[in-house]
């Protein structure tokens, strides 16, 4: 599916055309049921690698995401999306790269895409979905859209997702290409297939199968659950996958892959109390090419928010020992800090620590803030290549603005 290009200026246009009562009329057959969303998320971000030749980060963007939702030719089920996002930046305080060469990577460079384009139809309890779209699926630890940067991972594919059956949800996807943060796209042949049963709010049953073209196969089982227990609610995942030799694969290639991955996490909210403890591994190489990575990830969200081990896990594994404490105050927001230890899977070697802290304040209806930290100490002796080996802080102020209207 070739790449679609379309200013944000052009979809502004598009949006207000449909809105009007002078074109309505010519499109009442096409289009009913319109629905527009509008994002804007302006962001502060610092970023420092100690004892790195490059210097300080320092970046100012905002992401402005236009979308449409509408029916079809007022066939029932039948509909489609359009969303195009344009993430700019401001050469007055940006020192950053990609941005400018010479200084630490904050992965938001200036760029305007069209983020999702699809057509969906649903009938008796099916959903086929041709085009662009965003993709999360479970935690997003394996198949995510980064949402976390100002310009989102989206996918080309075809799926059809079942939910005809109560408590069961079924999904079968052909991905053919990826479309990265950085304004990269990686054309693919990936089958996404993931099946989730419902037991009681105390079980659900998650198993999938993500056959990755040209990287690895990964088959896995995720239990997840809550609890109540009195005025307490305990949550609870245990994960398990294994990563293997690519089924699908260029017939030139012989690419060999043997890493396991285990996750287990506890979570407590107690009268605005929250709190939580998580072991994760992500198992060493073995016989393969490298250890257990997950390259379609919103890799953001887990390892710490400084991202150390975000472009790739050591060779000798990874283990995340981590502690969550916090507090939501109600109407005065939500404050979370999380402490890691990390080290590696095999050859216990201490690769360091790090402390992250986030206040989330919802200031009006469609307005929220947001107050980030992140500091990564490392454990090694001498730095070196990889960026664990470095002392690294960022913290990040952002405001986001959401509003929806049907029109």
């Amino acid at each position: 599916m070739k790449r679609v290009g379309l200013s944000l200026a052009s979809a502004l246009v598009l949006a207000a055309s449909i809105g009007s009562s002078a074109s309505a009329g010519a499109l009442e057959n096409i289009i009913s049921n319109p629905k527009v969303n509008l994002e804007i998320r302006p962001r502060y971000e610092y970023a420092n690698v100690k004892d790195n030749p490059t210097k300080k980060a320092k970046g100012f963007t905002v992401r402005t995401a236009l979308g449409l939702n509408a029916q079809l030719f007022g066939v029932e089920g039948l509909g489609a999306e359009l969303q195009a996002i344009n993430v700019a930046n401001f050469s007055w305080v940006d020192k950053y790269a990609p941005e400018r060469a010479g200084y630490d990577p904050i992965a938001d460079p200036s760029q305007t895409r069209v983020t999702q384009a699809n057509v969906k139809f649903s009938s008796n309890g099916f959903t086929a979905v041709a085009g662009r779209e965003m993709v999360i699926l479970d935690n997003a630890r394996f198949i995510g859209n980064v949402g976390w940067r100002q310009m989102p991972q989206t996918y080309d594919l075809y799926a059809l997702i079942f939910n005809g059956l109560e408590h069961l949800n079924l999904l079968g996807a052909y991905v053919t290409r990826v479309h990265k943060v950085i304004d990269k796209s990686v054309s693919t042949g990936s089958v996404l297939l993931h099946g989730a049963y419902t037991f009681m709010p105390e079980l659900k049953l998650t198993v999938y199968g993500y056959l990755i073209e040209d990287f690895a196969d990964h088959v896995g089982v995720r239990l997840t659950g809550k609890l109540g227990l009195g005025d307490a609610k305990l949550t609870y995942a245990a994960e398990y996958a294994k990563q293997m030799d690519p089924s699908l694969e260029d017939k030139t290639s012989d690419l060999e892959q043997d890493a396991e991955y285990y996750n287990v996490n506890l979570g407590l909210g107690y009268q605005g109390l929250i709190a939580g403890v998580g072991y994760e591994v992500l198992g060493e190489k073995g016989d393969g090419a490298s250890a257990f990575y997950t390259p379609l990830a919103t890799l953001h969200k887990f390892n710490g928010w400084a991202d150390v081990f975000l472009k790739k896990t050591p060779d000798a594994g990874l283990k995340d020992l981590s502690f969550k404490l916090g507090y939501n105050f109600g109407e005065y927001g939500k404050l979370i800090g999380i402490y890691h230890k990390f080290e590696s899977d095999a050859g216990s070697i201490d690769y360091g620590k790090e402390f992250d802290a986030v206040y989330k304040y919802k200031i009006d209806k469609g307005l929220g803030l947001l107050l980030k930290y992140a500091r990564y100490s490392s454990d090694a002796d001498t730095p070196g290549a990889p960026l664990w080996t470095h002392d690294v802080t960022k913290y990040w102020l952002q405001l986001d603005y959401k509003f929806s209207a049907s029109m």
